[in-house]
């Protein structure tokens, strides 16, 4: 599809299924070579991530372990600049290689704030994997360690995002059009 309504928005068609998977291909491959010996713990950060996570991990093929938190920064098409407490975390992470799958980082304030809490658990490293990176859009120095797709600042769907929690299921991702 070239276009989709979501709600009262009009999205028109920015990254193809293909194209995303490809940069995914490519970050798995990084991480399989970088964190070979370390026995890394995954942390995915829900809701957006579940599709980048499935497919990221598809094709890690290294020891490690895979686990869900829940945060949420965003209300409608904007964030909100503020962190809610980090949900479902029960692992231990004292000493662990934690990555965090995260699908985009934008402002950064969910990031920045998400190492923050992590760190005072005394993990032995922390990395980020995020699906996409904003550069324009940052407000706050974030550490990125592994960034599949750097996309303009516009207004995004589909491949796990959302707009009011619609759109996740797309196959590809969307920008907002501009009328």
């Amino acid at each position: 599809m070239k276009t989709v309504k979501i709600k009262d928005k009009e999205f028109e068609l920015f990254l193809t299924q293909d194209t995303i998977e490809k940069a995914i291909g490519e970050i798995a491959e990084k991480l399989n070579k970088d964190l070979a010996d370390k026995d890394p713990l995954f942390i995915c950060v829900l809701n957006g991530s579940f599709m980048y996570a499935s497919e990221l991990m598809k094709r890690v093929n290294i020891p490690c372990e895979v686990s869900f938190v829940k945060v949420s920064s965003y209300k409608g098409t904007t964030s909100t600049e503020k962190l809610k407490e980090i949900y479902g975390l029960e692992e231990d992470i004292k000493g662990r290689t934690i990555v965090i799958v995260e699908d985009i980082v934008d402002t950064g304030y969910t990031m920045s704030l998400m190492l923050e809490q992590l760190v005072c658990d005394e993990p032995k490293e922390i990395f980020v994997s995020t699906m996409l990176l904003k550069p324009k859009a940052l407000k706050v120095p974030v550490q990125l360690d592994y960034v599949a797709l750097k996309i303009p600042s516009d207004f995004i769907v589909g491949y796990g995002l959302d707009y009011d929690g619609y759109g996740r299921n797309l196959p590809d991702i969307y920008k907002i059009k501009n009328s």
